[in-house]
C-alpha cells in the first residue's frame, strides 16, 4: 500500500542519527541514540515521568514495537505515567487514523480494540479502515460497537480538537518518524535510532535507551529510582493539554 510505503520512508529518517558499531553495553549517546527536544515541552502526568509514544496505527514498525512494548510495560517503574500519541504528519491522510484512536478512547474502547485496529491493518489488510470512517464504522459494527455513536463522536467537537492537538504536538516535538518514544517532554528515542552491533533493529537495546532517558529524566528532577510497578495500569490517553 502506497500509504504504508511512505511510512517506511519517513521512519527511516530516523537513520540519520546513527553511529556504525552501537553495541547494547554502550550507554546512550545524545545525537546518536537519542535527541534532546528543545524547547522541552510540558508534561500531563504530575508528579510521575511522562512517557509518550508517537505512533500511528498504518505504521508497520508501530505494530511491531507493540509486543515488546507491552513486555517493558509490565515491568515499568512505578513513577512512570505511559500514553500512546496519535502522530499526524500529513493532515489527508494521518487524521482518520488519529481520531479512529480518539473517538476509541471517547467511548471507552481504545485498550479494547487497541491490538485489533493493528492486527485488522497489518495482517487482515483491511486497508479502507486507514481513510475510510464509514469502513471503521462497519468494522466495529459488526463487533457489537454502535455504528452511528461511532461516527458521531469521530465527527465530535472534542475529537477535532484532539486531533489538533496532535497535528501541534507532532510539530512541537519534531518527530522525525514513528514510531518515536518521548521522555519527560525532553529525550526522544526511537528503535531505529538504537541499532544493534549488526545494524538490524534490537528492542532491548531500544528499551535499555529508554530506561536509561527516565533515570535521566528523575535526576533532572531530583528525584530517586523507583522500584517497578507491582500492577500495570492501562495505557492513558493522550494528554490535551497545551505546551
Amino acid at each position: 500500500m502506497n500509504l504504508l510505503s511512505r511510512v517506511i520512508c519517513v521512519a527511516a529518517m530516523c537513520t540519520s542519527f546513527l553511529a556504525a558499531g552501537t553495541s547494547s553495553a554502550q550507554a546512550p549517546l545524545a545525537g546518536r541514540d537519542y535527541t534532546v527536544i528543545n524547547p522541552a515541552q510540558s508534561t500531563d502526568s504530575g508528579k510521575k515521568i511522562e512517557v509518550l509514544e508517537f505512533f500511528w496505527y498504518g505504521c508497520p514498525h508501530c505494530y511491531h514495537l507493540e509486543g515488546p512494548l507491552k513486555a517493558w510495560l509490565k515491568k515499568r517503574p512505578a513513577d512512570v505515567d505511559f500514553r500512546y500519541q496519535p502522530t499526524i504528519f500529513d493532515v489527508a491522510s494521518w487524521s482518520p487514523l488519529a481520531r479512529f484512536f480518539y473517538t476509541m478512547d471517547a467511548m471507552g474502547l481504545a485498550g479494547k480494540y487497541h491490538d485489533d485496529i493493528f492486527k485488522a491493518i497489518h495482517v487482515e489488510n483491511k486497508n479502507q479502515l486507514v481513510t475510510n470512517p464509514r469502513a471503521m464504522a462497519d468494522w466495529l459494527g459488526a463487533k457489537g460497537v454502535d455504528k452511528q455513536k461511532f461516527l458521531d463522536t469521530y465527527n465530535s467537537f472534542s475529537v477535532n480538537t484532539r486531533t489538533q492537538r496532535a497535528i501541534e504536538m507532532t510539530r512541537a516535538y519534531d518527530i522525525p518518524g514513528t514510531p518515536a518514544v518521548v521522555i519527560d517532554g525532553k529525550y526522544l528515542t526511537s528503535p531505529s535510532m538504537t541499532l544493534s552491533g549488526d545494524q538490524n533493529v534490537s528492542y532491548d537495546r531500544f528499551f535499555i535507551v529508554v530506561d536509561a532517558l527516565i533515570a535521566q529524566a528523575r535526576k533532572d528532577h531530583g528525584m530517586k529510582d523507583a522500584a517497578p510497578a507491582s500492577k500495570t495500569a492501562p495505557a492513558k490517553k493522550a494528554p490535551t493539554k497545551k505546551s
